[in-house]
């Protein structure tokens, strides 16, 4: 706690200290002026950026293309002047006297973009150390997808995630999941992770369609500059500086969706978003934002079953319940149903099924569909605002606050229904020509949500009875419907009687859409308790419940500093950054664990579950760069140190090095390690949910609980029950058969938990030909992970040692009460490899018409032996896109079309697993600017020809969206 204290108050005072920074000024100033207009046709270039080169003095131009500019800067200096469309100039001010009238030239090489993610220092693309791509706003505006978001689709290696209209994850180079902990994304620098939900939320409470300014994203290893989540890759999202881009800008999109084959009516789609942003005088600037988009959510509604009969886990004796007949029944997105995770089976044991007794079915409860359980309407708001002062020429501070408000639907290890999730930060930032030095923090508060998993249990449950009274009335029915039908059950009619005897058990289950329904949904995602009164945890609540009851803080602090003029013989660049989490126990996803077991989900006195849980890290780095051989060859060499108190200290290396033989061609080749701290549901969760408890990596969380080195794997315990029940039907008594098939079940012996690892080793080459129009961008990587984080499910003899003869009989079905289940997250015991590569190719071929494509390979590497759980590569194994337009037709009409190929894949995760189909979808636009009402139209849309298809097993279904966007920018600015 005193680290936790201590940390706080550096961060506290970091922010309150800021303001009072003060630096000696004289009153030297000088004044600049003049006017830049475009070349082609003479005319004036409003909104034209004016930079005085190595500071942060700057300022735009106005309607009449003119630019006034105060400065300390000595004679002479370097004025950088750049605007999307045209070619960065560098104008050379000598002396007072000088004439600054500057004609500005339409851009049309490729190839130009300067990066800041690949080494966190300003470099050309071309010269960047890993694989990097950007884009512009101009990309931006040009892009067919619905928002800036989708756009990240179309780049070169990057595999998008949908989980709702307000929820998209992008990953690349493998190891994909709907709640992406492997792949940051930073909006000006800030983590846009959820905390405890464990999910980035980048384009629910990031940038609004106004306010971005670029997207860079890095695929692939970014651990060695950026720790922590930068694993597989980074997105880093960057806004608009309210002293470069002024004025008021509207945007209004209307759209409409769900046009046919994605399980909902055709509805509106709206998103309305303001931007105002002025400067004074060049020294002091403000920005705000404001965003509010609403919608009908995509539907995950695939009723494919995940448990054929034909699996150890059903029923494979009785061909006759195969296909639609299975009595166990899985569906993708069907909750309440769950035979897979061994949470929602009823074992029907001694009955007589073609004239053969002691005979066993595996029958799953009913369970209800997704659209049942979760909200078809959602909506997002987003606000932010900036202050910006420039202290100097050179040091510009700078505090912005951002707020999101979201609903929508992500995949955990279960569906959760996001409803008032409201995430807000506050950030102060010191920004000098050499240095930076940056302090935020964020709060997260899940609101409304619910747990889609416990709701489908407990509606279950509490409505149509414990899983002994409903098994019992199943098999009561069943043999009432023998009686009645021929006097016993047969292939014949074993169908029939199921289905009948599960109509007479669901007599009191309350239906969808009906009042009694609703109002015990109400009542259950109301309740922060799982768990449902029974024998064996009296004192949980008659209904159960739901809630996701999460709230956490992140403090933040970082800085670097650019010592190369110090060094001269090399670059050189440091920088270190200290994080801690506090998360208040809820005593349902999160608990105190000083607290006894039996206690820690139950409230104190004062209402609280206890103290807030802790967890923190700190950071530090260094780069160096050398350029040699006449600057053809660029060396690059970082070091990162990392420590988690919760683990042992972590080095993480890079190196790297592009050659440039000429301008035109760079070859580059780089080495890292990388490596993840688990996050905090992944080291910190201690969930009840359907009688199996989620828990984190931490060791000292199974004290007391035994599941690291006292449990069998579930897996086996499928197996093993599946021979017992073979066995009984034989004519064995289900003891003597269980401890005859005890080789059957497997100790699971998990490791305390451990970060996560990565080496990667990848080549790149990047070339422009034919005067710059055509570009060309090949990488390929390999990567090996060794002590890859995910979940396995065991089991665990109550108040017995395993190998036992007590131990082998309670892990019998029909022992279910004798079984404690923990689904834990821990480290896989194999290595995996996967590999692949990206091509991309844009030419600019004829009066600005430009095709780009690319395409992207992955593959992992299969091994020799099973682990404990299945590692999900989940990414297709090759992707493409090809993209064709031309920014101006005609005059103030531009145009671009956009096809996506995808390959058939399989997805696994502890929720569904299942291929994926094949994706083809086209996505175009029509743009027309309006210049003399600074308004631009757009009509446009994704998946134009409604092929319907998912990104993941248990996914929505998305299909065709088409808008038309009306945007006003740069209005109000003189």
């Amino acid at each position: 706690m005193k680290a936790l204290l201590l940390l706080k108050r550096i961060i506290l005072i970091t922010l309150l200290a800021f303001p009072l920074l003060t630096f000696g000024q004289g009153n030297n100033f000088i004044e600049i002026s003049g006017k830049i207009i475009d070349k082609d046709d003479k005319t004036a270039l409003p909104g034209v950026s004016v930079l005085i080169k190595g500071t942060v003095a700057g300022t735009i131009t106005d309607s009449d293309g003119s630019f006034k500019l105060r400065s300390k800067a000595k004679y002479p200096f370097t004025l950088v002047i750049s605007s999307i469309g045209f070619k960065t100039q560098e104008f050379e001010v000598q002396n007072p006297g000088s004439n600054i009238n500057i004609e500005l030239v339409t851009q049309t090489q490729l190839a130009q973009e300067i990066v800041v993610t690949a080494s966190r220092v300003e470099e050309s693309i071309l010269k960047s150390p890993v694989a990097i791509a950007k884009l512009d706003i101009r990309a931006i505006r040009d892009s067919p997808s619905p928002s800036f978001y989708d756009a990240l689709e179309n780049v070169k290696g990057v595999q998008m995630t949908t989980s709702s209209l307000t929820f998209k994850i992008p990953n690349t180079r493998g190891f994909n999941i709907p709640s992406n902990y492997r792949f940051m994304q930073l909006v000006d620098g800030i983590d846009m992770q959820a905390a405890t939900l464990g999910v980035p939320l980048g384009n629910a409470i990031g940038p609004t369609e106004l306010d971005i300014a670029s997207v860079e994203i890095t695929p692939g290893a970014a651990s060695a500059l950026y720790g922590l989540n930068a694993i597989n890759g980074m997105s880093n999202l960057l806004t608009k500086s309210p002293f470069f881009y002024q004025g008021l800008s509207v945007y209004q999109k209307t759209g409409v969706n769900h046009v046919g084959g994605t399980g909902r009516e055709a509805s509106m789609l709206t998103e309305t978003a303001l931007r105002y942003a002025k400067a004074f005088n060049n020294k002091f600037a403000f920005k705000v934002n404001f965003s509010y988009m609403r919608g009908t959510d995509w539907l995950a509604d695939t009723r494919q079953d995940q448990n054929p009969n034909n699996l150890k886990s059903a029923n494979p004796s009785f061909p006759a319940l195969n296909g639609a007949n299975n009595a166990a029944y899985d569906g993708w997105n069907k909750y309440g149903d769950d035979v897979l995770a061994g949470s929602n089976t009823v074992s029907v044991s001694g009955l007589n099924i073609n004239g053969k007794p002691n005979q066993t079915l595996n029958v799953a409860r009913t369970g209800y569909w997704e659209r049942d359980l979760v909200n078809p309407n959602v909506d997002n708001l987003k606000f932010d605002a900036a202050l910006h002062y420039r202290i100097s020429d050179k040091v510009e501070l700078s505090y912005s606050y951002r707020i999101g408000k979201m609903d929508g639907v992500f995949q955990r290890g279960n569906k959760i229904q996001l409803d008032n999730v409201i995430i807000q930060n506050h950030k102060v930032e010191l920004k000098g020509a050499d240095f930076l030095v940056r302090a935020y923090t964020s709060s997260e508060n899940s609101g409304d949500s619910y747990n889609v998993k416990p709701l489908a249990d407990n509606m279950d449950l509490s409505t149509g009875g414990s899983g002994t009274v409903w098994g019992a009335a199943y098999k009561s029915a069943l043999t009432q419907y023998a009686t009645n039908n021929g006097g016993g059950l047969t292939d014949a009619n074993l169908a029939a009687a199921t289905a009948y005897a599960r109509g007479i058990a669901d007599a009191n289950r309350a239906v969808p859409g009906t009042k009694a329904f609703n109002d015990q949904k109400a009542l259950i995602i109301g309740i922060n308790n799982w768990d449902i009164k029974s024998a064996q945890i009296p004192d949980a609540p008659v209904s159960g419940g739901a809630a996701l009851v999460q709230r956490s803080h992140l403090y933040h602090v970082e800085g670097q500093w650019d010592l190369s003029k110090y060094t001269k013989v090399f670059d050189m660049l440091i920088g270190g950054d200290a994080r801690l989490y506090e998360i208040t126990p809820d005593g349902n996803s999160f608990v105190d664990f000083s607290r006894p077991i039996a206690d820690r989900g139950k409230p104190l006195e004062n209402g609280s579950y206890g103290k807030n849980i802790a967890y923190k890290k700190i950071g530090a780095f260094t780069q160096l760069t050398k350029t040699v051989f006449d600057e053809k060859l660029k060396i690059f060499g970082s070091l990162r140190f990392d420590y988690n108190p919760e683990f042992k200290p972590i080095l993480t290396p890079r190196i790297a090095a592009v050659y440039s033989p000429d301008k035109s061609n760079n070859f580059r080749f780089t080495y890292q390690q990388g490596y993840r701290f688990p996050g905090l549901f992944e080291a910190l969760s201690y969930v009840n949910n359907g009688r199996v408890k989620r828990v984190g990596s931490l060791p000292y969380i199974n004290e007391g609980l035994g599941y690291l080195d006292n449990s069998y794997t579930r897996a086996s315990g499928v197996v093993f029950n599946a021979a017992v029940n073979a066995a009984v039907a034989g004519g064995a008594t289900r003891n003597d058969a269980a401890l005859a098939n005890r080789n059957l079940l497997v100790k699971a012996q998990l490791d305390k938990g451990r970060p996560e690892g990565i080496h990667s080793y990848e080549f790149g080459y990047k070339s422009v030909f034919l005067n710059n129009t055509l570009v060309l961008d090949f990488d390929a990587y390999t990567n090996t992970y060794d002590g890859f984080l995910g979940q396995v499910q065991v089991d665990v003899p109550r108040g017995q040692t395993v190998g036992s003869d007590a131990a082998v009989l309670a892990m019998l079905d029909a022992n279910r009460d004798s079984q404690d289940r923990y689904r834990v997250y821990t480290n896989a015991k194999n290595k995996y490899t996967n590999y692949g590569s990206a091509l991309g190719i844009t030419y600019n071929f004829f009066k600005g018409y430009t095709v780009s494509g690319n395409t992207s390979f992955n593959k992992i590497k299969s091994n020799a032996t099973a682990d404990i759980f299945v590692t999900g590569f989940n990414t297709p194994e090759l992707t493409t896109n090809i993209q064709f337009g031309n920014r101006q037709i005609t005059k103030n009409l531009g145009f671009s079309v956009v096809h996506r190929w995808q390959k058939k894949f399989l997805w696994e995760s502890p929720l569904v697993n299942g291929y994926v189909r094949a994706i083809h979808t086209f996505d175009a636009q029509v743009t027309y600017k309006v210049p003399t009402i600074k308004g631009t139209v757009k009509v446009g849309g994704s998946d134009i020809f409604n092929n319907n298809y998912i990104q993941y097993a248990g996914g929505p279904t998305l299909g065709g969206l088409y808008y038309v966007a009306i945007t006003f920018d740069g209005l109000l600015n003189k």
